[in-house]
């Protein structure tokens, strides 16, 4: 190769003799590090209770409400009973609603999961109906074992939703007309299981019974489990804080996860007295138990597990979800199925509550109370938005407001009018927040 190819050196002239060169910048040190940018909004938490308070109205400003609507909503209640009759917070009216609210909590528990992939399951009630129907005709009409009986009327939900999930997902069916369908089909199923008498009573001391009619008599029941949920969340909070810190990531301080755990202890304990300590108490219900495991394990699921993430992702963009490898029709009908497994769980907790399998188990106002205890409690109606515990918020609400005006004497359909009214605010909160997030450019 010619000299004239050559390129030229550093400080070397390019263009003949005259020519002035500047000299070379001189290289950075390998050791400096970039300085990463760090989001404002994720330092208001070291201003104290100013960056709190910061952090918080640009979060409702943004239109993330989150549960808030909800907990104000129940103190109005609270207070508002309350002043009407001074029954409303004693121990045998908090058990009702815990007891009261497991059946149908747990039906919602499933909805959740369904709503949050932006859809809608209107078979809950009459697959709830196939479920007791399916334990009665083995255990009570058949002799079969209890414990038998029981896993089977729960694997017949799980096949019922899975069923509406293949009709969904697989053949493109909409959900509202397969679920609907369910809703007539199986329907006719569970009065024809029953027969011509129509119910088969729940037999004395056996398991069903027990779902809502045992009480752990001793103290240290309820105080237990009390302590063992604080622990718990106390542990949850420490252990996303140490994960975030390993990732990186700013994490909650150590002040404002004591002070969190001192809000939610708290209101367990005072929980545990009144079921404990005040005159005509019984003691922790069972019910409450087990709404409360399905409540720790569901959200487990939805948070903490790659199908949950999943779920998230097809409810907010089903496309997308697909073009980033999730297989949706798996989710789809998976999500269909625990939603199916679930509603046959809570019919057995309403047979319990009803003192058997009937033909009328599940009918009624049964589907409209379990999807509005979902969307009351902060479950979005448009997909990708939501949490487990809605369902408990919810469902609390709804049986806050029919255990008070029971105690008040007020007829059903003043129940059902303040129901429908106190759905459409939520509703109307949920429009509205989503609303406010776009124009935020939050959503």
């Amino acid at each position: 190769m010619s000299d004239l190819t050559k390129t030229p050196e550093p400080g070397t002239p390019a263009d003949g003799p005259g020519t002035a060169t500047a000299p070379a910048a001189p290289a950075p040190e390998a050791s400096a590090a970039p300085i990463p940018a760090v989001d404002p909004r994720l330092l208001v938490r070291e201003e104290g209770l100013k960056g709190y308070w910061t952090e918080f109205t640009r979060k409702v400003r943004g239109g993330e409400l989150g549960s808030l609507p909800v907990f104000i909503g129940l103190i109005v209640i609270a207070i508002v009973f309350q002043m009407q009759n001074d029954k409303f917070l004693s121990a045998s009216s908090v058990a009702n609603i815990a007891v009261y609210s497991a059946g149908l909590g747990i039906m919602a528990v499933g909805i959740v999961f369904v709503l949050i992939l932006g859809e809608i399951d209107l078979s809950v009630g009459s697959v709830a109906g196939v479920g007791a129907a399916v334990w009665a005709v083995l255990n009570v009409s058949n002799g079969m074992n209890d414990w038998l009986a029981v896993a089977i009327a729960l694997l017949s939900g799980l096949a019922l939703g899975l069923l509406h999930g293949v009709f969904f997902a697989k053949i493109g069916v909409p959900a509202f007309v397969v679920t609907l369908a369910g809703f007539l089909g199986w329907s006719g199923l569970q009065i024809w299981m029953l027969g011509s008498e129509g119910s088969i009573n729940t037999p004395s001391g056996g398991i069903v019974e027990n779902l809502t009619g045992y009480y752990f008599e001793d103290k240290a029941a309820a105080y237990g489990l009390a302590l063992v949920a604080v622990l718990g969340y106390a542990a949850s909070l420490l252990l996303d804080a140490r994960r975030r810190k390993a990732a990186a990531l700013p994490s909650r301080p150590v002040s404002e996860i004591v002070l969190r755990t001192a809000v939610v202890a708290v209101f367990c304990f005072v929980v545990a007295y009144v079921l404990n300590e005040p005159e005509g108490a019984r003691g922790l219900p069972l019910a409450l138990v087990l709404f409360l495991a399905v409540l720790v394990v569901a959200d487990f699921v939805a948070r903490r597990t790659t199908f949950g993430r999943q779920v998230f992702a097809v409810g907010g963009s089903a496309e997308a979800a697909r073009r980033a490898g999730i297989n949706v029709d798996r989710v789809r009908i998976v999500v269909f199925g625990l939603s199916g497994m679930l509603a046959a769980f809570g019919g057995l907790f309403v047979a319990s509550l009803s003192g058997g399998a009937t033909k009328n188990l599940g009918s009624g106002n049964t589907l409209m109370l379990v999807i509005a205890a979902a969307v009351i409690g902060g479950t979005s109606l448009f997909g990708g938005r939501g949490k487990v515990w809605s369902a408990l918020l919810g469902m609390i609400v709804i049986q806050s407001i029919q255990q008070g005006l029971n105690l008040l004497g007020m007829a059903s359909e003043i129940q059902y009018m303040i129901t429908g009214a106190v759905l459409l605010a939520a509703v109307v909160i949920d429009s509205v927040s989503r609303r406010t997030q776009k124009t935020a450019g939050r959503a």
